[in-house]
């Protein structure tokens, strides 16, 4: 294999730990920092929004960026910018300065996501097998990375301008380091249909890419819903006591991790659609043991479950958007990326309106309908794959999505 691309793949590896480590950071100083300025639980949510509104609007000016400028511009910017506006939350005395910081920041973290996906899809049509999902995992790795990172600053008494300081400048050196292992931008061409004879009519390809959006709608609620309630479940529904209530994220995520390592292998031999259809469904089965568990095994064994089933949706999803028309890739990204995140922020505030209907547990049903849904859906995967690939087979003969 060209070592220029083995080495495109690396450097794309660090760009998404680069990104998980930063958002990471944040997230790990986000107790001190709202002491700090003075805020409540209740105003910290709403800062929050301000850090998804920025995530949105990067992700749609980094898709656009990527198909004008090309990826190999564009991502070493965005990681640029998005590790210099790490460390503005933590220079915030004022709830208003956090707010801006956090909107900036959010914007270089949007961008930064949308762009290495978009150059994410380019590595996968040079290998010409299915890569993305190992990198949603590496993602996974960053976080890791902070927790570490954040404990170990914590201990030693930094404050958080500091922590975020060194990360920033840390992230800066990183982001500049791996631009030279990024592929050029390589010439566009049509799109092709379903059968690979005949170019898509540009016209049709964003009625695609909102369906493919709307399920990213869906999974990614469901990921935000477990992300904020899973722990909550098992001490306010079973009575686990805290320490083992925190075995619920960590299975979801433990099993979230380890499926997106094997997903790529899983597409390669049966496809996309029957990663997305039979995870979904296996998320379904998941998520309806959680909400309908009387034992905190059954639970536990739930929330695995429902890790395991999501962890190859999303890269399935962001591969198909990127693979539709190889001329507007991040354009196309962004657009299901976008609203994906907007699921990612909305599903612990859809479960909490539920709550003050119904029990918490009963709330997880919503969830089911969700993964049961995106199941019935796959097949809008199928259209972007010139030939499906044959089962008898140990690997396609064209990429997936």
């Amino acid at each position: 294999m060209d070592r220029a691309l083995r080495v495109a793949r690396v450097a794309t590896f660090v760009y998404f730990v680069l990104n998980g480590t930063l958002l990471g950071m944040w997230v790990v100083q986000i107790p001190a920092i709202e002491d700090r300025v003075g805020i409540s639980h209740a105003a910290l949510g709403g800062f929050l929004v301000l850090l998804g509104a920025g995530a949105f609007a990067g992700m749609q000016v980094g898709g656009r960026l990527s198909d004008r400028l090309g990826t190999r511009t564009v991502v070493p910017l965005a990681g640029v910018l998005c590790a210099a506006t790490l460390v503005l939350p933590g220079l915030a005395r004022e709830p208003w300065a956090l707010g801006a910081a956090l909107l900036l920041f959010g914007f270089g973290n949007g961008t930064l996501d949308v762009s290495m996906n978009a150059h994410a899809v380019q590595v996968e049509k040079a290998y010409e097998r299915p890569v993305m999902s190992a990198f949603h995992a590496t993602f996974s790795v960053g976080g890791v990375l902070a927790a570490l990172a954040g404990a170990g600053a914590v201990d030693i008494g930094w404050e958080p301008a500091t922590t975020l300081g060194t990360a920033a400048g840390i992230g800066v050196v990183v982001a500049l380091a791996a631009a030279r292992g990024l592929l050029p931008a390589e010439p566009t061409a049509p799109a092709v249909g379903a059968a690979g004879d005949s170019p898509v009519d540009k016209r049709a390809v964003p009625r695609r890419i909102w369906l493919l959006a709307v399920l990213a709608l869906l999974v990614m609620l469901c990921e935000g819903a477990a992300n904020d309630w899973s722990v909550l479940h098992l001490e306010d529904v079973l009575g686990a006591p805290e320490s083992t209530a925190a075995f619920a994220y960590g299975t979801y995520a433990a099993t979230m991790t380890a499926g997106r390592l094997l997903a790529d292998r899983m597409s390669a031999r049966f496809g996309p659609v029957a990663v997305l259809r039979h995870g979904a469904a296996l998320a379904a089965v998941g998520i309806t043991a959680v909400a309908l568990a009387p034992w905190i095994w059954v639970a536990l064994t739930g929330w695995a479950l429902f890790g395991l089933g999501l962890s190859g949706c999303i890269p399935q999803l962001f591969s198909a958007a990127g693979h539709t028309d190889p001329s507007a890739a991040g354009t196309n990204v962004s657009r299901v990326a976008g609203l994906g995140y907007i699921g990612m922020l909305a599903g612990p505030a859809v479960i909490g309106w539920l709550t003050h209907l119904m029990a918490l547990n009963h709330t997880f049903l919503l969830l089911t309908l969700f993964c049961a849904t995106t199941a019935a859906a796959a097949g809008v995967l199928r259209p972007a794959t010139p030939r499906e690939p044959v089962e008898s087979e140990a690997r396609p003969t064209t990429l997936s999505g």
